[in-house]
């Protein structure tokens, strides 16, 4: 095929593959709204609470709570997880196809400008979160990561859509195909731990409230324990972040001293940048260290993510910069 021809493939599949995350995102919803309208039956059943107000794991720690939800609205909220998990499958097919046509018709890697780079990067967080569902039973991120998934896309179709072309030559080096493809993944992965950590605090405030001889909706006693989610955030980051050195820091150094003849510039998107590597690592260094675990180390890898938020969408469209595509 041509170059035009892989470029109209790649304009169809991206859209498609939008729409499609967002019914996923909407059958993901549906799942949440279905245990949060589940009634607490008169039945008792013993669930072991493993968080404290203050985060730490109780040793123990039992209590008298009612059943979780009718076996029908377990039922729909099976069925409703399935559907969405099926959705998102499928979307990121049409997503990796509407990727890899667009660099068949630019003839280079598919991230030369802000619209290249946003399909890509929300790739990698699909990639990451498919990976993670394999090994980690992940399924009840769908909805955040569906959420962020169609979002970037929809951004990227209506307001940053770029014709396929060459590479001015400074994007010229194998260097940046090594540093973007580390970012994006790095990137994937700290989504996928941010939001874990929202989902943390959430249960940790349902178990701290069953402590208080309270109830817990279906959705959230669906969800794993607190300390679970904690040491899944945990490995998460801890993946991500030493990927996120290397690409941002040493990788993307070597490639700016090979466009612009300087490896750092205070640049505002490398200072960005070393903002993020900075709280990541007093993340890790605060669960290492000082044995902070649950609250306060989630509140970290939160601020974590909105920093690379920031750095990816705030400083690339709002901030001028030798990196950034404000004014462009």
């Amino acid at each position: 095929m041509s170059p035009e021809t892989y470029a109209q493939v790649s304009n169809l599949l991206i859209p498609t593959a939008t729409v499609i995350y967002a019914l996923a995102m909407v059958s993901h919803a549906m799942e949440w709204a279905v245990g949060r309208a589940s009634v607490a039956q008169p039945a008792r059943v013993r669930e072991e609470v493993l968080v404290a107000s203050d985060g730490a794991a109780v040793a123990g720690g039992t209590t008298d709570t009612p059943a979780v939800e009718e076996p029908a609205s377990a039922g729909r909220m099976d069925a409703a997880s399935r559907i969405g998990l099926l959705l998102t499958w499928l979307a990121f097919v049409l997503h990796l196809g509407g990727v890899v046509t667009r660099g068949l018709a630019a003839g280079r890697v598919p991230w030369g400008n802000m619209y290249e780079f946003s399909i890509t990067a929300s790739l990698a967080v699909a990639i990451v979160y498919l990976i993670f569902v394999q090994r980690y039973k992940l399924q009840y991120l769908g909805l955040g990561v569906t959420f962020v998934i169609a979002a970037v896309l929809g951004l990227a179709t209506l307001a940053l859509y770029t014709p396929a072309g060459p590479l001015v030559p400074a994007l010229h080096s194998y260097w940046l195909v090594i540093h973007v493809s580390a970012a994006a993944i790095s990137g994937g992965a700290f989504t996928v731990g941010g939001l874990v950590s929202v989902l943390y605090l959430l249960k940790a405030r349902a178990e701290r409230k069953v402590l208080a001889g309270g109830t817990m909706s279906a959705s959230l006693r669906r969800l794993p324990s607190s300390e679970a989610m904690d040491g899944t955030a945990y490995k998460v980051l801890a993946f991500a972040f030493p990927l996120w050195t290397f690409g941002v820091l040493v990788a993307g150094p070597i490639w700016a001293e090979h466009a612009w003849g300087r490896y750092w510039g205070w640049d505002p998107k490398e200072v960005w940048s070393l903002v993020t590597w900075v709280v990541y690592a007093a993340y890790l260094h605060a669960r290492a260290t000082a044995g902070w675990r649950g609250r306060r180390a989630a509140t970290i890898a939160i601020v974590g993510w909105f920093v690379f938020i920031f750095n990816f969408v705030g400083v690339n469209l709002l901030v001028s910069g030798m990196h950034s595509y404000a004014g462009v």
